[in-house]
């Protein structure tokens, strides 16, 4: 079965076809690096990981981009409270950011473009746009002419009509339209650039464009982000790429649910936040993982301590079962690299249902009954296969159990505790247990 996603461009499951045969471009937008990141902007950073480590297992050429907004009015404000530059509330919290999300086992991208690194670019752009009648200057500032793209709303499925009507869409009379959106910022307060059009910043709309043109030069295969990107983010990614490249900049646009907490949404501006950094340990963090991964990625996740034990009491069985199985096929000395075909042929079918997280789920719980039966009756060649295939299927979810073979005092004193058992020597086992115990192999 080939691989199926939900386009959210199309609205329908799809059929996974990369613009280029065996290799993938995507690009996911990144943090706003003003702040640390909490558990819900954590979910869009594992799926994304996860989805590059399954195309890579599939045997695709994966390149990864997603980048840092490093210049924004959050990152000005933050700024001017701390009574430092941008540039280092931009770095900080730049940093805070990878290590968190190295908290919960995600890799960096193979890119991460910076916006501050672009803006020659995006200013390059901007004048494109306004030579192509597809924006306009007012008074220092650049808009976006929404009335010449005739899909606008295709992503989100709304159309201009409708969206000319919302009572969100708030009323500049500078705009031609209440839906033109800011393409260059005039402005006098924080970090600025000169311009044709004035000293200021660009809009957040723009740097992705430009970074992706920068990056791949071309329409890429998957553009992702959180389902809040939507509207109007990523509908004025497409807008803007439309009215110079002809096209929705990506084939296939992928947008994962929110996390809510207490009934709401995980925000900042609510208060209601767990920020990843206050993970304790990593154990912590691929409990979240897990947590994570196994819910359906385009459903809303209502997190609570019930949950998140409910994945921990899951972990843990995991660890205990392949730790046992581990060590006994260390100590029996058996090697292998074998893995059950069956079982991954299986793992693919459910992942290529625009991943089907519960159904490997379950699959996962099925080959720990395996494990645990084969080590009871002693089936260690079918036990050493199943090891195997359950650690390339935790590599793909990006999931780590932190179990290693012991080391070799600590083999030896696990072949004396088994050897006092079998010859019933409990004094001597219960010393090389409490040995072992303290060592946690036990």
């Amino acid at each position: 079965m080939s691989l199926m996603l939900y386009n959210s461009l199309t609205d329908k499951l799809e059929e996974f076809k990369p613009i280029h045969g065996n290799r993938v471009n995507m690009y996911v937008c990144g943090p706003t690096v003003y702040n640390f990141i909490h558990l819900g902007n954590a979910r869009p950073v594992i799926f994304y990981d996860m989805l590059k480590r399954y195309l890579t297992f599939l045997g695709y050429d994966v390149r990864y981009a997603s980048n840092i907004t490093d210049v924004d009015d959050k990152i000005i404000h933050r700024a001017m409270e701390e009574k430092t530059s941008e540039r280092e509330v931009a770095q900080y919290y730049e940093k805070a950011f990878f290590e968190a999300t190295q908290m919960v086992g995600s890799r960096k991208p193979d890119f991460i473009p910076h916006a501050t690194d672009y803006i020659g670019e995006m200013i390059e752009f901007i004048q494109e746009l306004i030579a192509s009648g597809y924006a306009y200057e007012m008074d220092g500032d650049v808009y976006f002419r929404v009335s010449k793209i005739e899909d606008y709303g295709c992503l989100s499925n709304q159309n201009k009509e409708d969206l000319n009507q919302g009572a969100r869409i708030s009323v500049n009379d500078k705009k031609e339209n209440p839906l033109d959106f800011t393409l260059w910022k005039k402005t006098s307060d924080g970090i600025k650039w000169d311009s044709p059009f004035g000293k200021g910043r660009p809009g957040w709309h723009t740097e992705c464009v430009v970074m992706n043109r920068k990056l791949f030069g071309e329409e890429i295969d998957i553009h992702g982000g959180g389902m809040d990107l939507k509207f109007p983010h990523h509908e004025n990614e497409i807008a803007q790429c439309e009215a110079l490249y002809h096209h929705h900049l990506a084939k296939y646009w992928i947008h994962v649910g929110r996390l809510e907490f207490g009934g709401t949404k995980m925000s900042k501006s609510l208060g209601n936040c767990i920020y990843v950094k206050d993970l304790k340990t990593t154990k912590e963090g691929m409990v979240l993982r897990a947590l994570v991964v196994f819910s359906p990625y385009r459903s809303i996740i209502s997190y609570s301590e019930d949950l998140r034990l409910q994945y921990e009491k899951e972990y843990e069985k995991w660890q205990r079962a392949y730790k046992q199985a581990l060590y006994e096929l260390q100590y029996r000395n058996i090697e292998s690299e074998e893995v059950s075909s069956e079982y991954l042929e299986q793992f693919k079918e459910y992942m290529n249902q625009d991943f089907n997280v519960q159904n490997v789920l379950t699959l996962i719980q099925g080959m720990i009954k395996d494990m645990n039966t084969s080590l009871r009756t002693k089936q260690y060649q079918t036990l050493s296969v199943l090891v195997n295939t359950l650690k390339t299927i935790f590599d793909v979810l990006g999931i780590n159990l932190f179990i290693e073979k012991m080391k070799d005092n600590e083999l030896e004193v696990y072949k004396n505790w088994n050897e006092a058992r079998a010859n019933k020597d409990f004094a001597a086992a219960d010393i090389y247990r409490r040995k072992l115990t303290e060592w946690n192999i036990l």
